[in-house]
């Protein structure tokens, strides 16, 4: 199962998009807080997730609480425009870590210095970047490929 972890979420849409891809995954998702909505049915249902109910989600007040739950630092992978690595060249593994910053502005660098996997998703120069929950399914994919091939 792999965890999809979003950092100071601010828009209900996407991480209501994204908990119905963990659910249709069977992923596991990792809220840290602070968040730019309040969790509640009426965020939910615009974004049209009504399998709330389904999703494995942990919230965590912070960064610090939620590192200290991961048995494998090794094993986490920050998403980040400024990466040199490709998300497509990167090994995953069930259990792995996919880790994507607030819609604004991303990852900040206080949290990029926690760990050392840093990916990219390549894009075309004409974009600065991609809608946070089409980057989840972007990753979540390849990572499924890759260990359902394993298998």
């Amino acid at each position: 199962m792999l965890n999809i972890v979003l950092v100071e979420p601010e828009i209900p849409n996407n991480t209501g998009n994204i908990g119905r891809l963990c659910v249709g995954t069977e992923s596991r998702l990792h809220l840290i807080h602070p968040f730019g909505f309040v969790i509640n049915d009426k965020n939910l249902k615009r974004s049209g997730l009504d399998y709330w109910v389904h999703l494995d989600v942990t919230e965590y007040q912070n960064v610090t609480e939620w590192k200290a739950r991961i048995p494998d630092l090794s094993r986490v992978f920050l998403m980040s425009s400024h990466a040199d690595k490709s998300y497509l060249e990167n090994d995953f593994q069930d259990g792995d870590w996919l880790v994507f910053g607030k819609e604004s502005v991303g990852l900040s660098e206080a949290v990029l210095n926690e760990f050392p996997n840093h990916l990219t998703i390549p894009m075309s120069p004409l974009i600065r970047s991609f809608n946070i929950a089409n980057s989840v399914a972007f990753v979540i994919g390849e990572a499924k490929r890759q260990i359902t091939s394993k298998r």
